[in-house]
């Protein structure tokens, strides 16, 4: 049986398809608010979530209880919280999934770098990028090729940009988790080197590994295989897994892995990995436990929940996702990609489904 006809069956590769959109919409607007790791540290999620009598984490965050607490969330939160969500919030999580999905539809899968670089001139604006990525925008403005456009005066090239950019090459890889990292490092070198952009690759093989895996541990062990054994990140990822496999908490595992990751701050890939492989890990599959435990785990808590939520929306399909968290999405999307804004999520979702059988 090939990878495509594997998938291609109950539940079927469009529900999964579906579900990986409808998990990273959601597992995203469930970390906005708190998306500052600095100032919403593990710990200081929890508080606040005790304080709303909402641990278990099972629904969308909760509303402020306090004015003064209101004013250190994102100031998204206002349409983010549950009760106030109609249709999704705009976010640059989502924004490059779409702009990846236009960027395939556009040049296909042999498309280059380069190409890239010319979308995000065309559909995205600059004011819409961050890190690591308006370094390698100003740098296409400035006429600068890749792959200078990552490396010349650019800090952020090992930060989780190229990551959250993988999604789109695993929704339309499924069961090919090579191929999919092979399309996602095409992209993440337009703006990033080393872990960067072995964090894409390796995030790409996980989505895509999601749709024939028999369960998260063995996507994650897949996904492995697509970046070099001895990076920081394959360490890092690996040890989360062996803590995991020994019993450990999920507290004490995360606080073993802060430990061992620190002063690399909240943004880079590898400390947020370690999150996202401990959100996968300890939900075993259940999406509202993967993107609660990812969401609680701090750090740049919307792109981390956006891409826990893609994987296990991916494993299970669109169907099995409770209701709490698609209904208030209203199959909506808010987007800056030029010619985007306000798309139906099941509309993302076909135009993928359609790439994905073509590219097999």
């Amino acid at each position: 049986m090939t990878a495509m006809s594997a998938v291609d069956t109950e539940p079927g590769l469009a529900d999964r398809i579906l579900g990986g959109w409808l998990g990273r919409i959601a597992g995203n607007m469930l970390g906005k608010p708190v998306e500052q790791g600095e100032v919403w540290t593990r710990e200081r999620i929890d508080h606040y979530l005790r304080r709303a009598d909402a641990l278990p984490l099972t629904d969308y965050l909760p509303e402020p209880l306090s004015e003064s607490e209101g004013l250190d969330l994102r100031p998204e939160w206002r349409s983010c919280v549950r009760g106030r969500i109609h249709g999704s919030c705009r976010d640059d999580d989502v924004d490059y999934a779409i702009l990846g999905l236009d960027l395939l539809e556009t040049h296909g899968f042999a498309f280059s770098t380069e190409q890239v670089g010319d979308l995000w001139l065309l559909r995205l604006p600059y004011l819409q990028t961050f890190t690591a990525e308006r370094a390698a925008y100003r740098n296409l403005a400035n006429g600068l090729r890749p792959p200078l456009t990552a490396t010349y005066d650019n800090p952020y090239q090992e930060w989780i940009g190229a990551l959250i950019r993988a999604d789109v090459h695993g929704w339309t890889s499924p069961g090919a988790p090579r191929r999919a990292a092979s399309l996602a490092r095409r992209d993440a070198v337009l703006s990033h080197t080393g872990n960067g952009v072995y964090g894409a690759m390796w995030a790409a093989a996980l989505v895509s590994a999601a749709f024939t895996a028999p369960t998260v541990r063995h996507a994650v062990d897949e996904a492995l295989t697509v970046i070099p054994a001895s990076s920081r990140l394959a360490r890092t990822v690996r040890r989360v897994a062996s803590l995991h496999e020994a019993g450990l908490a999920w507290e004490d595992t995360l606080t073993t892995l802060t430990e061992e990751t620190a002063g690399l701050g909240w943004i880079h890939t590898i400390p947020n990995a370690a999150v996202l492989t401990a959100g996968l890990l300890y939900g075993d599959g259940d999406f509202t436990r993967t993107i609660a435990l990812t969401v609680r785990g701090g750090l740049d808590t919307d792109s981390n929940g956006a891409t826990a939520g893609s994987v296990a929306g991916v494993l299970r399909g669109a169907t099995a996702i409770p209701a709490q968290w698609k209904d208030p999405l209203q199959d909506t999307v808010r987007s800056a990609v030029f010619g985007f804004d306000g798309v139906r999520i099941s509309e993302l979702a076909e135009r993928t489904l359609r790439l994905a059988r073509a590219g097999t």
